[in-house]
């Protein structure tokens, strides 16, 4: 009877008597009222991540493609929309200094519209400032262009910042009886010039050619610009569609976070006159 009495009072669902205290144990782990769901436990590998082995292999993975796909925007928005430049000289001070990172807008010529008097642009001066180079090896070529295109390293030597003086047209001379430089016969206040340049110290009286720009940086007497090759073919002048882009940001270092100021110092330039031979300077 007593044996009787012992097995009608075992579980059995506990096996042994080991076993029911083993399933005791595993119930106050979890705390009352607690259930165990067989999916909880995990895949091996965010097991070992719990017991501190670090990352999986698929944790990595993702991170390359968040990473990866995060770069490719970048890059297609550079392309594409707007550029990271990095400005090694100084040439357009006081307006961008040694080590600014400005953004140029690449869309602000794409439909239409075309460089005015006093924009502040970025241009590949290949065929007008330097000659045409060689190709090189085409991995460093892409690695470089990919690092520039994120503003990461300097451009490439064929681009250069510098400020739109003369469209088609216009007929551009430095300088006056008052040391002024005049576009079609008006005098330019340049208040953007560096204090201390005067606007240019090599005279000229030049016509820009149609589709062409006439660039100078602010900073006149750092800066190689159309006045410096006036006798190279094309005359120092731009094709415009050789122009990048605009710039309109200064987005690095954080204190100089600003848009690159416009100027109202053309405004009362009259346009060229048909046959692009502009009137003689004022004295």
């Amino acid at each position: 009877m007593d044996t009787e009495a012992q097995h009608t009072e075992r579980d059995p669902s506990s096996g042994t008597e080991d076993g029911s205290r083993s399933a005791r144990v595993s119930e106050d782990a979890q705390g009352p009222g607690e259930t165990r769901d067989p999916g909880d436990a995990g895949t091996a590998e965010e097991t070992a991540e719990r017991a501190g082995a670090g990352p999986s292999a698929s944790t990595w993975r993702r991170t390359a493609l968040v990473g990866g796909a995060c770069v490719m925007f970048l890059l297609l928005l550079s392309h594409f929309v707007m550029q990271p430049f990095l400005i090694p000289s100084r040439s357009m001070e006081p307006t961008l200094q040694v080590g600014d990172r400005i953004l140029v807008n690449k869309l602000a010529y794409r439909f239409g519209s075309e460089p005015e008097r006093g924009d502040v642009v970025v241009f590949d001066g290949t065929g007008s400032f330097v000659r045409e180079q060689p190709p090189g090896d085409p991995v460093t070529g892409l690695l470089h262009d990919g690092a520039a295109a994120l503003g990461l390293a300097e451009p490439d030597e064929t681009d250069f910042v510098k400020r739109v003086v003369g469209v088609g047209g216009d007929r551009v001379v430095c300088c006056d009886a008052d040391g002024r430089l005049t576009v079609n016969g008006v005098p330019v206040q340049e208040w953007y010039v560096k204090l201390g340049d005067r606007p240019s110290s090599v005279p000229f009286d030049i016509v820009v050619p149609p589709d062409r720009l006439w660039v100078m940086g602010d900073h006149r007497s750092q800066s190689s610009d159309s006045r410096d090759h006036l006798g190279s073919p094309g005359g120092g002048m731009v094709p415009v569609d050789r122009v990048v882009g605009r710039a309109d940001w200064i987005a690095w270092p954080l204190g100089r976070w600003t848009t690159v100021q416009e100027t109202d110092a053309f405004d009362a330039v009259p346009a060229a006159p048909a046959g692009g031979h502009g009137a003689a300077p004022h004295g």
